[in-house]
């Protein structure tokens, strides 16, 4: 009795284990640490099984970034009503020493950002290098405290792997829109 109940509590860990484990190439890998425009400290892979569009910027951003906001809101908005609140939006900014959490709640509130589907957050400086390197972002600092920085909205699949990018800021990709409802089909709960 005692072996069949070690026996199948070493069965229940592995299942667990292997329930938990991210592929190689997820960007969930990275356990990083950041703090939401609510000042609550989140985990870089709390959107885990949904997919979700993420990006970097900062709030004192006059150009790119305002355009960024305005194609992940676009993207959203292509979807059928029903898909749109599965669709997480992920805005991580690459310059924390500025940009507070009441900073970033002043930027959503100003922009009309849903706090139930999007977040703004910050961390340190190493780990937003470091969250950078796995999206393959570039940024660098400037000498007048701007930043040059790719311009890019990402599709993140329910496992944290990068599904689709696109640097188009005007409208909707309509690629990006088809890559999300493919994950969104993929994420879809089960129906009884």
């Amino acid at each position: 009795m005692k072996r069949r109940l070690l026996l199948s509590w070493v069965c229940w860990l592995g299942f667990a284990g292997a329930a938990f484990a991210l592929p190689g190439d997820s960007v969930y890998q990275l356990d990083a640490t950041l703090t939401d425009q609510r000042g609550q400290a989140i985990k870089l892979d709390t959107g885990r099984g949904q997919p979700v569009l993420v990006s970097m910027f900062y709030t004192s951003c006059q150009f790119v970034c305002p355009m960024l906001i305005d194609a992940a809101r676009d993207t959203q908005a292509a979807l059928p009503a029903a898909e749109r609140g599965r669709v997480k939006v992920l805005l991580i900014s690459f310059d924390p020493v500025r940009d507070t959490p009441a900073k970033l709640a002043a930027m959503a509130s100003e922009r009309g950002l849903d706090a139930a589907q999007w977040t703004l957050a910050r961390t340190d400086p190493a780990t937003a290098r470091k969250i950078a390197a796995m999206l393959k972002f570039q940024y660098r600092a400037l000498p007048d405290g701007e930043f040059n920085h790719s311009a890019e909205l990402i599709l993140l699949d329910g496992e944290g792997r990068i599904a689709a990018r696109t640097g188009m800021l005007a409208g909707a990709d309509a690629r990006m829109v088809a890559a999300l409802r493919k994950q969104l089909a993929i994420s879809a709960p089960a129906r009884p």
